[in-house]
């Protein structure tokens, strides 16, 4: 249920036009807020209609986010339409990994590229104008994968840890500024993304394990992510900077090995 928690914000998302992103871009219209939404796409035209239907001086810019000058045009042409910037959801992400023998060095810099530089760069260029607006709230999206191991992430592993260390240094950085910054580590949601790793041939037979070592039996759904999020943007978070929030459905609470059941909890 909106309740306009983000009445009047400018949000700036990339990765907008599906997955987390777009279920952030959704639900920040609902509550308010006017979306600035970057990605390589733009968002399908059902929803982007309704999120202009909420929200109508949203807009939306379509660029890689390894791509700084089309960044820099996302935070000033964006910017000057919506009048400032009070939040930013780095949000674009891709999968990849294998040992780290396997990984080809391309594909290395692929998911290091568009997981950890675009992050960095799309704050390099939204900070500017957040702090020129008076201070505003930046979530990072990281991952369970970003603070504990999974077998074959290497590269998607390593580019998601770097993103909660990187939040934690900009919460320090900016804490004087009036800009909260936070990370989000949602467990397995079910995304386009997920869907693609978890989707291959070599994956499937271990699809449900993924699934039940979530505690509560099932992967997470975007709009779950979203509201996250939108606690970490809104003024409920105002002491809330550094962290990162587990979203994740129990996935990292611990190991299930059949005790529950034996104790009727099953």
């Amino acid at each position: 249920m909106a309740t306009g928690r983000l009445e009047g914000r400018k949000i700036f998302i990339t990765g907008a036009s599906s997955g987390i992103g777009l279920a952030c871009a959704m639900r920040f219209a609902a509550e308010g807020a006017s979306i600035a939404g970057f990605d390589l796409q733009d968002p399908p035209s059902e929803a982007r209609a309704e999120i202009e239907s909420l929200a109508p001086k949203s807009l939306f810019f379509t660029g890689d986010v390894r791509d700084s000058e089309a960044l820099a045009r996302f935070a000033s042409e964006g910017a000057a339409a919506l009048g400032g910037a009070d939040g930013l959801v780095n949000s674009a992400g891709i999968g990849g990994g294998g040992p780290v023998h396997l990984v080809e060095k391309e594909d290395w810099d692929r998911v290091i590229g568009v997981n950890l530089t675009g992050t960095f760069l799309a704050s390099k260029h939204l900070l500017p104008v957040i702090l020129e607006s008076g201070g505003g709230s930046i979530v990072n999206i990281a991952s369970v994968e970003g603070i504990e191991g999974f077998e074959g992430g290497s590269s998607y592993n390593a580019s998601k840890g770097a993103v909660v260390l990187l939040t934690r240094n900009m919460a320090m950085d900016y804490a004087r500024k009036g800009v909260r910054v936070n990370s989000v580590c949602p467990g397995f949601i079910d995304t386009p993304l997920a869907a693609e790793v978890l989707g291959m041939d070599e994956m499937r037979p271990i699809r449900e394990r993924i699934r039940e070592a979530h505690q509560l039996g099932r992967f997470g759904q975007p709009e779950e992510v979203a509201n996250g999020i939108l606690f970490l943007l809104s003024d409920e978070a105002s002491f809330v900077t550094g962290h990162a929030l587990v979203i994740d459905g129990g996935y990292t609470a611990g190991h299930r090995f059949g005790l529950s059941e034996m104790m009727g909890l099953g």
